[in-house]
């Protein structure tokens, strides 16, 4: 039942008593980590992000890559460092 209840709170924003944020955003967030090796660029990892994800809606916590209109994904990893990127 608490299950549902951090869902439906999740989803349309209603807040309880028993509401815990940070365990709510640990539900809602899928995250994976990864590093790169050198030469690797943020369109391989932004496409990688969206592949294992399976969204295009998701974002990387230190904001290594984001997203340029008309550039796309854009930024300057550093390799052998990790990252993770979560879905929204």
């Amino acid at each position: 039942m608490r299950s549902i209840l951090l869902l439906l709170t999740g989803l349309f924003g209603f807040t309880s008593a028993n509401y815990d944020k940070t365990k709510a955003l640990i539900v809602s967030n899928q995250c994976i980590q990864f590093s790169v090796s050198t030469g690797t660029g943020c369109a391989w990892m932004c496409n990688y992000c969206a592949n294992q994800l399976g969204t295009n809606n998701y974002y990387f916590t230190d904001s290594v890559c984001t997203y340029q209109e008309g550039t796309g994904c854009i930024g300057n990893p550093i390799a052998g460092k990790t990252y993770t990127c979560c879905s929204v």
